[in-house]
């Protein structure tokens, strides 16, 4: 069991009004809110550590490179990989799906495939079409059923060998869908395909061992788990991640360089050139001690509650539609209501002090696929509660009112 109110506790910024109403922040896929211990661990940095890592022999740049790679190895353990070599650190999701996008296509011939869903973020649909287009290969799409979750027997049909490489986001970021990840890498794995996961949704609330999924790369972002914004996790197998050129050159990556040839830094600062967003992965080592203090468990158990409550209470509402499976679902729900469209519902809710996402939710082919401009998202955190979510239904009652 989780003290929400003890939690709420650690996150000042919730205790505020918007629009002269105590704020209810439902939009945390977009990104979560930041604990205290973050926040301060960003503070202390700068006010008592700031030096660049891996470049000086004084105090302050040891501190400070210590700090950094301790959260390496923090991640290492969180996610379950092998080797902290395994974990590179980047800018987000985004820039880690872009990274091997452009360093795995060397892979990638002409008449080769690479496969995709219909679900995907834009993230991971726009680098592999710059990819594909860059070495003649062809993107497929896997289609999912109406009931938001993937059509399995036709991945099974895509794979072949003239697969290189299947990138699956683990959590829809739309319909909240939990794709069974396992199942698809090890059928991949059999005609010898590369698995990309993108776990920008998930990594806030499912326990991952990236060793027992076997994942070849797997990536998040720190600010959707309660840590700051600018950086990036970015796992790949040693092994594989050998085999890869890196993906910008600069200071940091390179063991030597001369006019004539350049000898590139082992793993991980292979793929780790200039300096980096020091304090914000110093702090996000903060906000992985929070996760684990609340424990994954306890935190998904509290967001299924949630979830359970929230669409229980919707579907109550007349002319209400409900996108995504039933169940294997993540705390997000995307709706919309019959003739009102979902922009004018996320105004209306803001001025009660609630904020939700509207739109396409950077998912653009899977609003074309249900046929809909966008959707409301109401995305659910460790520190949201069933009576925020009663004030939000009540909010919803009274837009649909005005607007219909």
């Amino acid at each position: 069991m989780i003290d929400v109110s003890a939690v709420r506790n650690l996150f000042p910024i919730l205790n505020q009004k918007i629009n002269n109403h105590d704020l209810i922040y439902l939009d945390n896929g977009a990104t979560t809110q930041k604990p205290n211990s973050v926040t301060r661990s960003i503070e202390d940095y700068y006010k008592k550590v700031n030096s660049n890592v891996h470049r000086g022999a004084h105090y302050l740049s040891n501190l400070s490179t210590e700090k950094y790679e301790q959260t390496r190895e923090k991640i290492k353990n969180f996610i379950g990989a092998k080797k902290t070599c395994e974990i590179i650190l980047t800018k987000g999701t985004t820039d880690s799906i872009n990274l091997i996008a452009n360093t795995f296509d060397s892979n990638i011939n002409e008449g080769d495939e690479v496969i995709i869903s219909e679900m995907e973020h834009h993230s991971n649909i726009v680098p592999w079409q710059i990819c594909c287009d860059k070495n003649k290969a062809v993107l497929k799409v896997v289609p999912i059923l109406n009931s938001g979750e993937i059509d399995f027997d036709k991945f099974q049909s895509l794979l072949s060998k003239k697969t290189k490489l299947v990138s699956i986001s683990h959590v829809s970021n739309v319909l909240g869908t939990i794709n069974p990840i396992k199942k698809i890498i090890d059928l991949a794995h059999k005609f010898k395909a590369k698995v990309f996961i993108d776990g920008a949704q998930a990594a806030s609330h499912i326990k991952l061992d990236v060793q027992k999924l076997n994942v070849d790369f797997y990536c998040f972002s720190a600010h959707k788990l309660y840590g700051p914004t600018g950086v990036g996790v970015l796992y790949g197998k040693e092994s594989i991640l050998n085999e890869l050129e890196p993906y910008q050159g600069g200071g940091e990556m390179i063991k030597s360089v001369d006019f004539n040839k350049t000898t590139y830094a082992d793993l991980p600062h292979k793929f780790e050139a200039g300096t980096p967003n020091i304090a914000g992965v110093v702090s996000f080592s903060k906000s992985i001690d929070f996760l684990e203090s609340v424990g994954l468990d306890n935190i998904k158990s509290h967001q299924e509650k949630l979830l359970q409550y929230a669409t229980k209470k919707l579907l109550e509402i007349k002319d209400v539609i409900i996108y995504g499976p039933k169940h294997q679902k993540a705390a997000i729900i995307s709706f919309n209501i019959k003739n009102v469209h979902p922009y004018d519902v996320g105004v209306l809710l803001d001025k009660m002090g609630i904020a939700i996402r509207t739109g396409h939710h950077c998912a653009q082919p899977l609003m074309k696929k249900y046929n809909i401009p966008g959707t409301i998202r109401l995305s659910f955190a460790v520190y949201n509660t069933t009576k925020e979510i009663d004030l939000c239904i009540d909010a919803i009652k009274k837009s649909k009112k005005m607007l219909t």
